[in-house]
C-alpha cells in the first residue's frame, strides 16, 4: 500500500510539472506532437528512473561514507549527463526518427531540472532503495501524463480557430495553467 500511495502522490498530487514546476523546458518545448512527447516521455521515463537508482547509491556508499556530502549535485549531474549519452547513443541505433524528431530535446534532458530534482527528493525524502525507484517512477509517469495530455490538447488546439493573438505560445500556457489547475484538484488525495 505504500508504494502505491507514493506513485499517486507522485503523479497526481506532486506532479513534477504541474505542482513542483521542473521540466518546463521539455513540457513546453516538445509538447506539440503527441508521438514526439510519448518519445520523450519514455527517455525521461528511463533516465530518472535509472539517474535515482544510481545516485541513491552513490549518495549512500560513496559520499556518506567519505563526509563528501556537498558533492551531490555535481556527481548528481555527472552521472545525469551519462545516462543521458547512453539514451542518445541507443536511440541514434535503435529509432533514427525519434533521435532526428527529439532533436535538441534530447541533449536537455541533462539540464532537465525534473531528472535533478526527483533524485535530489530521493535522498531528502530519506527513502530506501525500492521506495526511492518507486518514487522516480511515479514522477516519470507524471511528467508521461502531463506532457503526453498537454500534447493532444496542443494538436487539437492547432485545429481549432484560435485567436490570433493567443496562437501558439500563449494558448499553450493558459492551457499548461489550467492542467495545473485541474491537478490541484488531487491535493487531498493522499
Amino acid at each position: 500500500m505504500e508504494y502505491i500511495v507514493i506513485i499517486i502522490g507522485a503523479i497526481f498530487v506532486n506532479n513534477i510539472v504541474l505542482a513542483q514546476f521542473l521540466g518546463i523546458c521539455p513540457y513546453l518545448g516538445v509538447s506539440a506532437k503527441v508521438s514526439t512527447s510519448i518519445g520523450m516521455s519514455g527517455a525521461v521515463m528511463f533516465v530518472m528512473t535509472l539517474a535515482t537508482l544510481v545516485t541513491y547509491l552513490i549518495y549512500n556508499f560513496v559520499l556518506i561514507p567519505f563526509g563528501i556530502e556537498y558533492m551531490q549535485t555535481i556527481s548528481y549531474i555527472l552521472v545525469i549527463a551519462s545516462l543521458v549519452q547512453m539514451v542518445e547513443l541507443i536511440l541514434k541505433k535503435v529509432s533514427p526518427a525519434l533521435y532526428q524528431a527529439l532533436g535538441i530535446f534530447l541533449p536537455l534532458i541533462v539540464t532537465n531540472c525534473a531528472i535533478l530534482g526527483v533524485t535530489i527528493l530521493a535522498v531528502r525524502e530519506e527513502f530506501h532503495l525500492l521506495q526511492a525507484v518507486v518514487f522516480a517512477i511515479g514522477h516519470a509517469l507524471g511528467f508521461a501524463l502531463t506532457i503526453i495530455l498537454f500534447a493532444g490538447i496542443r494538436e487539437h488546439l492547432d485545429l481549432m480557430d484560435v485567436p490570433k493573438g493567443m496562437r501558439g505560445a500563449p494558448a499553450a500556457l493558459v492551457v499548461a495553467g489550467i492542467l495545473a489547475l485541474a491537478f490541484m484538484g488531487f491535493a487531498n488525495l493522499v
